[in-house]
């Protein structure tokens, strides 16, 4: 897997970045497919090359906007054409005594990072625990995602329906909490305490991750 490169923004280039239309979802076209095309370029898993704007490719906008420290919208205007041309790397965010393949969960951001021999795989956009006392047909807990450093122990194909809901293609790693696909993968945390992901990005995880991966879980402060 090559480096991604990084792309310095010139007058020009931001000229470029504002004279694109701003897309919405339900928009179609040749500059959409180009969007489609450059998120799966940069890892941020849009699905497809449709040339419409899906759900797959908003929550891939998602987490190419808190990448770069922009709010999260479902329009893709200026600022956030700008962040695509530029193609920079999120940070690690583990930075030393980290395996080289390993999956990297950033609570503060909402955001799932993959590595594959040190090398960024994928960015997604994620909804973890919602940090709240829940009461789930007659189970009762706190809905939180632990921090620490784990290892995926095991995985499922296809749904699995538990006693806190169903979930798709799920990869366990601490007790029953596991990262799996949703259909409700919302702008802030929801979940009782797992890493709700897009459907796509679940279909095709088991690609990158494996059984034994480390998973490190952690809560950045806010800069």
């Amino acid at each position: 897997m090559t480096a991604l490169p990084v792309i310095t923004e010139s007058p020009a280039a931001s000229a470029a970045a504002d004279s694109r239309p701003t897309l919405t979802p339900g928009a179609c076209g040749p500059v959409v497919r180009h969007l489609q095309r450059r998120l799966a370029h940069l890892r941020y898993a849009p699905g497809p090359a449709t040339g419409c704007v899906n759900r797959p490719t908003i929550m891939a906008v998602w987490a190419l906007q808190k990448a770069n420290r922009l709010r999260p919208a479902s329009a893709v205007g200026p600022r956030t054409w700008r962040a695509l041309d530029r193609g920079r790397v999120p940070r690690p965010l583990v930075r030393q005594g980290a395996a080289p393949k390993r999956v990297e969960i950033n609570l503060t951001r909402q955001l799932m990072h993959v590595y594959r021999r040190n090398r960024l795989a994928l960015t997604t956009h994620i909804s973890t625990g919602a940090q709240r006392r829940y009461c789930h047909k007659g189970r009762c807990g706190f809905a939180i995602t632990p921090t620490g450093n784990f290892r995926v122990y095991r995985q499922n194909n296809g749904w699995r329906t538990g006693p806190l809901g169903s979930m798709y293609k799920p990869m366990y790693f601490r007790g029953g909490i596991a990262m799996h696909g949703s259909t409700s993968v919302p702008l802030y945390p929801a979940s009782h305490g797992c890493v709700r992901l897009p459907l796509n990005v679940a279909h095709n995880l088991r690609h990158l991750v494996s059984k034994g991966q480390p998973v490190y879980v952690r809560r950045p402060p806010r800069r």
